[in-house]
């Protein structure tokens, strides 16, 4: 019988040649680090799927087929079809109000936000320029020129966007702004006493409409429904797709457009998230931001005449307004304080406002 002996735990056989007993040990190290190795793989290919494959959130505070719906979905399908990640977007209502959205994706709760211009004016104060009234032009080719290629966009607000934890992508127009009434009026004295109202968290909308005779109410989109339908307000302000969609014709009768503006957003990222992103990962990110703006320029255009078509052909009795330019007077004339109120709050607001008006005179002589 051959003897076996124990050693530190292992049977060892004396009777086996030391060379063989060697190349065994050998091969036996050798198959434990090709299991540490193949280990090693796979918690690497796990991380970096991880790392590469992540899913990432877009709230908005408009539907799926509104503007900011429109570029989220033209974004969410840029960065799907160019990497591993995915995008889960998030409509209006569905994680709260405007300034829930905000302070989420502050918290880096959200990795991207849509956001109208006005709606962030209560967090980032310098946001109320694209609120100010008669600054802004109609011609839809110079606001395509100067949204792509405007200082204050692409150079003034990054940083201010910074401060306050969010890496600024894109700002883009969703429609000139049309006012729906019970009543028509033609001067700021037909304003006068009535109840508008307006989007919280933006002092300017407020001064905007005082300065025009009326008396401001903010008040959050989904109460407006309501208030129009009790008579608490007297009437609102949005673009046509939106007062098309949402039957905004049907609980009031007249539309009129004053050409005091344009109804605009904008798309941003949480900072830190951003910062953390490898710079394959912030070029996608900003490639999408590009490919996403092109889109909406060229379809906000058309939702806003889609709009006004559709009211005309299922509301022939709505009643359509355009000021002239001599009715237009007296309301650009209260515009010049709310201008110059917005300047005198910071250093910060004027330097903004006075690249603005260089940014636009540039832009009317480039669409021509």
């Amino acid at each position: 019988m051959t003897p076996y002996f124990v050693t530190s735990g292992v049977i060892s056989n004396p009777n086996i040649n030391p060379k063989k007993k060697e190349l065994k040990m050998k091969q036996m190290m050798t198959v434990k680090m090709v299991r540490v190795f193949l280990t090693a793989c796979l918690l690497i290919a796990a991380t970096s799927f991880s790392v590469y494959a992540a899913e990432w959130k877009y709230a908005m505070g408009e539907g799926v087929n509104d503007p900011q719906g429109i570029y989220a979905t033209a974004f969410k399908n840029f960065i799907e079809e160019n990497s591993r990640h995915t995008i889960e977007i998030y409509p209006v209502g569905s994680l709260g109000e405007e300034a829930d959205m905000l302070e989420q994706t502050k918290a880096g709760i959200l990795q991207f936000l849509g956001q109208s211009t006005g709606y962030m004016g209560g967090t980032i104060p310098e946001m109320d320029l694209f609120t100010l009234p008669y600054v802004m032009p109609t011609d839809t080719k110079q606001l395509d020129y100067f949204f792509k290629n405007s200082k204050v966009i692409n150079e003034l607000l990054p940083p201010i966007f910074n401060q306050h934890g969010l890496e600024l992508l894109s700002i883009f127009p969703e429609g000139e702004m049309a006012v729906t009434t019970f009543e028509p009026f033609h001067s700021p004295e037909d304003l006068q006493g009535k109840k508008m109202r307006v989007m919280p968290g933006s002092p300017i909308l407020v001064e905007t409409y005082k300065a025009f005779g009326a008396s401001p109410v903010p008040m959050t989109w989904g109460d407006l429904i309501g208030a129009l339908k009790t008579n608490m307000v007297d009437g609102q302000e949005n673009p046509t797709v939106w007062i098309e969609a949402y039957d905004l014709d049907n609980l009031t009768n007249v539309l009129t457009y004053t050409g005091h503006g344009h109804f605009n957003a904008s798309a941003s990222a949480n900072k830190a998230f951003f910062d953390g992103l490898s710079d394959r990962d912030q070029k996608l990110v900003r490639a999408a931001a590009d490919h996403a703006h092109k889109i909406i320029l060229s379809e906000a255009e058309k939702l806003d005449a889609y709009g006004i078509g559709r009211i005309v052909r299922t509301n022939p009795d709505y009643q359509i307004v355009t000021l002239t330019q001599e009715e237009r007077v007296p309301f650009k004339e209260a515009a010049k304080a709310v201008q110059a109120s917005f300047a005198s709050k910071s250093a910060s607001n004027k330097k903004l406002l006075d690249q603005m008006m260089a940014d636009l005179q540039k832009a009317e002589e480039k669409a021509e």
